[in-house]
C-alpha cells in the first residue's frame, strides 16, 4: 500500500450563484428555455509520479454553467458554480518507487456513472475534522460552524476517507445553502492528518432589488423576505421564496416567473422577473363548416372592446377565459378561443382570438302558456311569431319584432337594443321600445258576468339605458309614455266594471302617463338558488294636467341555502303606490307566482302588498325534482284605498296562505312546474307554469 505521509487535500474556492431548481415552465415554447440548466461533470484525473515537478496525486473538478440560450456559444457562458479538489504529495519518500498507472474515469453521458479507480478507493486516515474560515481561523458565528459540521456525513474524526467521500461532503456543505465556497485542506500533525474545511459564509441579507415585475405586489415580496433581513442568506430558502413567487403567478394564470437571482455586494439580492406582456390582439373569423379563415360580418372593434385583456398587460389565462365567456354572452358567436403565440419582440406574446359567428337571425314561431288567463276553452294558450336580427350593422345591435296572440291577450312589440353605446366607457346599453298589448283584467277586476270579459289595452313607447354599477350590480333608467284603458269583449271602451268600480283614474276612456323609471338589480351567480335583489321605482310626471301623478315602489329579494342535496329557497316581495293611479295597476295577490292555492289575484288587490314564500326542492330522478312549498300574502289593509275598492266588491279576503307539493322537470323550454296546493279556505288547486317562480 502506498504511504500517505505528507499528503494534503487542496481545493479551489467554490462560488455559487442562486438559481432555480424546481420551476414550473409556462406553456409558451419560448418560455420553456428560461431556466434550463446544464450540469457538466469533468472526468476525474488521477496521477501519481515520483518526479519532484509532478507531485499531483489526484485532481477532480465540477462546474455548473448558467442557462444557455439557443445559438449561444457554450464556451462564452459565465460559470454559475465551480469547484476543484486535488490530493498532492508534498515530498517523495522513496524515489525508487514504481510509477503508478493513471486511471481516468469516463462518463457515459449526462448523468452517467463514473467507473471508480483504485486511487479513488484508497483511504487516508483522518484524526480530526474542523471547520474554519477561508483564512484558517475560527468562525465568528458558531451557528454557521454547527451547520457545516452537521452537513458532513463521511468526514468524521478517526475515520479513513477516500477522495470521493471528501468531495461529496464538500458538496453537502455547499448544499446546506449557507456558504458560497468550501475548501478542504489536509494538515499533517503529530497525531495524524487533520482535515480542515475552510468555508466562506454567504453575506447577510440587507436589501432587495426586483426588476421586471409590473404586477407582482410589493407587499408580497416584503412578506416573503421579511424573516430574512439581517440574517445570512440561505440559498435553499431563497429557492423556496423564488418558488413561491412563481406559484403566485401560476395561481393567477399569469405568464411570469423569476428568470434570475443573484447576491450582490453589500448583501443585496437582485431578482429578475420575466413577464410575458401582450404585444398585439387580433381577431380571426373561422368558417362554421370548414374551420378555415373567412371574412366575418362583425366589426373587429365590436369584439375587441368587450375584452378586459389589453396591450401592454401581462397575459393572464384566467382573464383570457373570462374574456372568452364575455364574447360568448354577446349572443352572436358560436365558438370563441384564445391562441397565444410568441411575439417577435422577446418576452412578449401575441393573442389571436378565433371566433365562429352564429347565423344573424331570422323568423321563428312557437307557443307558450300565460298564467294570467284561467277562463275560456283554451285557457292560457299563446301562439307567437317573431323576427330577430342579432347583429345589426355588425355592431352586435339587436332588433326584435314579435307578436304573441292568445285567446284573450295579445302583445305586439318592437325592441331595438344597442348593448354598448359607441364611445361610452361604462358599457352603457340603450333600448328603444314600442309596444301594443291587450291583457286580461281579471287580476284586479275579475268575476265579471258571463260574456262580459274585460281586457286592459296599453300602447307604450320609451327608451331605457342600462349599465353595470359594480360587480353583480346593474342599474337601469328610462322614460316611458303609456296610453292605457279598459275594453269589453267587443273592443268597446269601458269606464266602470260590473260592480260600478271605476276602471280609469281620470274618469275618461283611457289614462295617459309619462313614467320615469329607475331599477337596480343585484344577482349572485345567476343560478336559481343564488341571492337576488331587485328595487324598482316608477314616477309619474304630470307634464300635462290630465297625465297621472303617482309614485310606485316595488322590491323583490331571494336567498338560497343548500342543506345537503336539498335547496331551501326563501323569497320576499313588497310594494306601495302613492298618488293617483289607474285601478288596474293595483298590486294583485294570489296565483301561480304569488300565493299558490288561490286563483290569480284572488287574495287581494291593494295599494300596498307583501308576499313571502319558502320552498324546499330536492332531486328525484335525472331532470326531475320534488318540491314542498308554503306562501303567504297580504295587501296590508290597503284594498279599500284603491279607487272603487275592486277587491272589496269581489269579497277578496285581503290576506291568505297556501302550501303544497309538486314536481319540476328541466326541459328546453325551461323548468316545467306542476304543483298541487291547499289554501287557508280549505280549497285545492293545481298550478302549472313554465320557468322559475318570480
Amino acid at each position: 500500500m502506498v504511504k500517505n505521509d505528507d499528503v494534503s487535500f487542496t481545493s479551489s474556492a467554490l462560488k455559487i450563484a442562486p438559481f432555480l431548481h424546481h420551476q414550473t415552465k409556462p406553456s409558451l415554447p419560448f418560455f420553456s428555455q428560461l431556466l434550463q440548466t446544464k450540469l457538466t461533470f469533468l472526468d476525474s484525473l488521477l496521477t501519481r509520479t515520483r518526479f519532484p515537478n509532478s507531485p499531483l496525486l489526484c485532481s477532480a473538478s465540477f462546474s455548473l454553467p448558467r442557462p444557455s440560450s439557443p445559438g449561444s456559444d457554450p464556451k462564452s457562458l459565465p460559470i454559475l458554480c465551480s469547484a476543484s479538489l486535488s490530493l498532492s504529495q508534498s515530498q517523495l519518500r522513496d524515489s525508487t518507487q514504481s510509477d503508478s498507472v493513471v486511471a481516468q474515469q469516463k462518463s457515459g453521458g449526462a448523468g452517467g456513472v463514473h467507473g471508480p479507480s483504485r486511487y479513488d478507493e484508497e483511504r487516508v486516515l483522518i484524526s480530526e475534522v474542523l471547520v474554519r474560515n477561508k483564512d484558517g481561523e475560527e468562525l465568528e458565528r458558531k451557528d454557521l460552524e454547527a451547520e457545516a459540521l452537521a452537513a458532513l456525513k463521511a468526514c468524521r474524526a478517526n475515520s479513513a476517507l477516500t477522495v470521493r467521500e471528501v468531495q461529496e461532503d464538500v458538496h453537502r456543505v455547499i448544499s446546506s445553502g449557507y456558504f458560497c465556497s468550501c475548501m478542504p485542506v489536509a494538515v499533517d500533525t503529530r497525531d495524524g492528518i487533520r482535515l480542515v474545511f475552510q468555508v466562506e459564509p454567504n453575506q447577510e441579507f440587507l436589501g432587495l432589488v426586483c426588476e421586471g415585475a409590473s404586477v407582482l405586489p410589493t407587499k408580497f415580496l416584503q412578506d416573503a423576505f421579511r424573516g430574512g433581513y439581517g440574517k445570512v442568506v440561505n440559498i435553499k430558502q431563497l429557492d423556496e421564496v423564488i418558488s413561491s413567487i412563481n406559484s403566485w403567478y401560476m395561481e393567477r394564470g399569469l405568464f411570469g416567473m423569476v428568470s434570475n437571482a443573484e447576491i450582490l455586494s453589500g448583501g443585496i439580492i437582485r431578482l429578475q422577473i420575466a413577464e410575458a406582456e401582450v404585444n398585439d390582439i387580433s381577431i380571426r373569423f373561422l368558417d362554421r363548416k370548414t374551420g378555415e379563415p373567412t371574412k366575418g360580418k362583425t366589426k373587429p372593434e365590436t369584439i375587441l372592446r368587450q375584452l378586459t385583456t389589453k396591450k401592454g398587460q401581462v397575459y393572464s389565462m384566467l382573464q383570457g377565459k373570462r374574456d372568452v365567456d364575455t364574447v360568448l354572452t354577446m349572443g352572436i358567436m358560436e365558438d370563441v378561443s384564445f391562441i397565444p403565440q410568441p411575439a417577435e419582440d422577446t418576452g412578449k406574446v401575441d393573442l389571436i382570438m378565433n371566433v365562429v359567428e352564429r347565423p344573424n337571425g331570422g323568423f321563428s314561431a312557437g307557443g307558450g302558456i300565460s298564467s294570467g288567463t284561467t277562463s275560456g276553452s283554451l285557457p292560457g294558450l299563446i301562439g307567437s311569431f317573431a323576427y330577430s336580427h342579432r347583429n345589426v350593422f355588425g355592431r352586435n345591435q339587436k332588433l326584435n319584432i314579435s307578436l304573441e296572440r292568445g285567446q284573450i291577450d295579445s302583445i305586439f312589440r318592437i325592441n331595438y337594443t344597442d348593448p354598448w353605446i359607441e364611445g361610452d366607457d361604462k358599457r352603457t346599453s340603450r333600448t328603444i321600445m314600442v309596444q301594443n298589448s291587450r291583457t286580461p283584467g281579471n287580476l284586479v277586476h275579475g268575476n265579471q258576468p258571463v260574456n262580459n270579459s274585460l281586457t286592459i289595452g296599453r300602447v307604450a313607447a320609451g327608451i331605457e339605458f342600462s349599465r353595470p354599477l359594480r360587480p353583480k350590480w346593474s342599474g337601469t333608467v328610462g322614460l316611458i309614455f303609456q296610453h292605457a284603458g279598459a275594453r269589453n269583449e267587443k273592443g268597446e271602451p269601458m269606464i266602470k266594471d260590473h260592480y260600478s268600480s271605476p276602471l280609469t283614474a281620470s274618469g275618461k276612456n283611457h289614462d295617459d302617463m309619462l313614467l320615469a323609471k329607475f331599477e337596480s338589480v343585484y344577482t349572485g351567480s345567476g343560478d336559481h338558488g343564488s341571492s337576488m335583489f331587485v328595487f324598482n321605482m316608477e314616477q309619474g310626471l304630470p307634464l300635462w294636467p290630465e297625465w297621472l301623478f303617482f309614485n310606485r315602489v316595488n322590491t323583490r329579494a331571494r336567498k338560497g341555502v343548500e342543506i345537503g342535496p336539498a335547496l331551501c329557497l326563501l323569497s320576499l316581495s313588497g310594494g306601495h303606490v302613492m298618488g293617483n293611479f289607474s285601478p288596474h295597476e293595483a298590486f294583485a295577490i294570489g296565483g301561480t307566482n304569488s300565493v299558490r292555492g288561490y286563483e290569480e289575484g284572488a287574495v287581494g288587490s291593494g295599494r300596498s302588498y307583501a308576499v313571502g314564500s319558502g320552498e324546499i326542492s330536492f332531486p328525484v330522478l335525472g331532470p326531475v325534482e320534488g318540491v314542498f312549498f308554503a306562501d303567504y300574502g297580504t295587501d296590508l289593509g290597503s284594498g279599500p284605498t284603491v279607487p272603487g275598492d275592486p277587491a272589496g266588491a269581489r269579497l277578496k279576503p285581503g290576506s291568505g296562505y297556501g302550501y303544497g307539493f309538486g314536481i319540476r322537470v328541466d326541459s328546453p323550454l325551461g323548468p316545467l312546474r306542476l304543483e298541487y296546493a291547499f289554501n287557508d279556505r280549505h280549497t285545492k288547486r293545481f298550478h302549472f307554469g313554465v320557468g322559475h317562480r318570480n
